[in-house]
């Protein structure tokens, strides 16, 4: 007997009666999307690891430990997708599509990374990019996090998210903080946790966000970059935060906020939430202008954000926020009695005339009281029963599965319209 196989670690499969909050809200986003004008783009699962060591960061963590990278059989370096931003400015740069254009984009799919599966977090995971491009000033900032927003409140997550801000500066202004930042930490170097000690020559602003309680102490004093921002990063967040006002969105602004990828600049966001324990950020994003140029494009204004699939699905079932008819899948359900090379016809002119109706044909060829059972078990509202004497008579007997009413005979030519009825009832 052969070995039974098994899905890798961190690689899960998603059941059929795991996929309708799946659909559920992959379907809310793409509308809140489409009402603000966003495209959708695909692209692919492998791409060049250089564009992701130059796009991300060579000192970062996704780079440095967690990427999937392999070498083809040309000898070429690929990877994984661990995030959805570097391949869409990739696509938009090779494509034509960025340069002295205004772009809104998204994109939706699989992301890899090597990393301890949790509660929420996979080693292969799902997520929703959204990018926007040629629009420097902080409206589109504030567009996308009013974006966010409403998609919270489409969802019903209003009460249970709450937005961080915090600004990055610019690559000159980022560079005076980071000689001052180095200097400091380099003084308490004994203290900081094992990593931070790493990331301090290669990428020492994430240590700002460290969990581990002693370098958290050493952070507390630090050097703030708000004091090291030039004019033109001030004004531009300033006019964000007053967008917000206006707009009636709550903030904190957070100085020890930042991003784990090396192209963010200017403004970056975090949406969090208290609903997931220690798995908090629910949507994160900000500015990267200088990612398209540094990918090989003419310089382009960019920003945009991304969130894990994961997480929200699992933020829906925690608070009970999925509506009820997602555990709805069937809402009539066949029982024949013979007769069907006649059966069949009758079926697909119902479809016609009601293409919406969910209807499960029983094709195991059983008799008349387990296609009953089968029935039952499946959740349809109502039974269609059908022999030869319907056929003959061009009626179809209606049986309700969920109450006691009598059965009723409706002419086929009125069964849409009467399905159409009750079903909406």
């Amino acid at each position: 007997m052969a070995k039974q196989l098994q899905a890798l670690r961190g690689m899960n499969d998603i059941l059929p009666e795991e996929t309708p909050p799946w659909r559920y809200l992959e379907e809310t986003v793409r509308s809140v999307l489409s009402a603000y004008c966003y495209q959708e783009i695909r692209t692919p699962i492998v791409e060049p690891t250089a564009l992701f060591s130059r796009g991300i960061g060579s000192g970062t963590d996704i780079v440095e430990k967690e990427m999937y990278s392999f070498d083809d059989r040309n000898g070429d370096s690929l990877s994984l997708r661990p995030e959805g931003t570097a391949g869409c400015v990739r696509a938009g740069i090779e494509k034509g599509l960025l340069y002295n254009q205004v772009q809104r984009l998204w994109t939706m799919g699989p992301m890899f990374r090597y990393e301890r599966p949790q509660k929420g977090r996979y080693r292969q995971f799902h997520q929703i990019s959204v990018e926007a491009f040629g629009m420097a000033g902080p409206d589109c900032d504030a567009e996308l996090i009013l974006l966010t927003a409403r998609l919270w409140k489409a969802l019903g997550l209003t009460k249970h998210v709450s937005l961080e801000l915090n600004t990055l500066g610019t690559q000159d202004s980022r560079e005076r903080y980071r000689t001052d930042l180095v200097a400091y930490l380099t003084r308490f170097k004994e203290a900081l946790d094992e990593d931070s000690v790493r990331r301090l020559s290669i990428n020492p602003l994430r240590i700002l966000d460290s969990k581990h309680p002693n370098t958290r102490k050493v952070v507390a004093d630090a050097p703030v970059l708000q004091d090291y921002l030039d004019e033109n990063a001030k004004a531009h967040f300033d006019g964000l935060c007053l967008r917000l006002d206006e707009a009636g969105v709550c903030y904190t602004v957070n100085p020890r906020l930042v991003r784990g990828l090396d192209y963010y600049s200017k403004t970056v966001f975090e949406w969090v939430t208290q609903s997931l324990g220690a798995q908090g950020t629910v949507c994160a994003g900000g500015r990267y202008d200088a990612l398209v140029e540094l990918l090989g494009g003419k310089p382009t204004s960019a920003v945009g954000f991304a969130m894990g699939l994961e997480r929200l699905v699992l933020m829906l079932k925690t608070l009970g926020l999925l509506p009820a008819h997602l555990s709805h899948t069937v809402d009539v359900a066949l029982v024949s009695m013979g007769a069907q090379t006649q059966l069949m016809p009758l079926v697909e002119r119902l479809r016609d005339n009601y293409p919406e109706l969910r209807l499960q044909t029983d094709c195991t060829g059983g008799g008349f009281k387990a296609q009953m059972k089968r029935a039952h078990r499946s959740g349809a509202q109502f039974a269609l029963i059908i022999g030869q004497e319907e056929l003959n008579t061009g009626v179809v007997t209606v049986k309700s599965l969920r109450s006691d009413e009598p059965q009723a005979q409706v002419p086929e030519s009125a069964l849409a319209d009467y399905l159409k009825q009750r079903i909406q009832e």
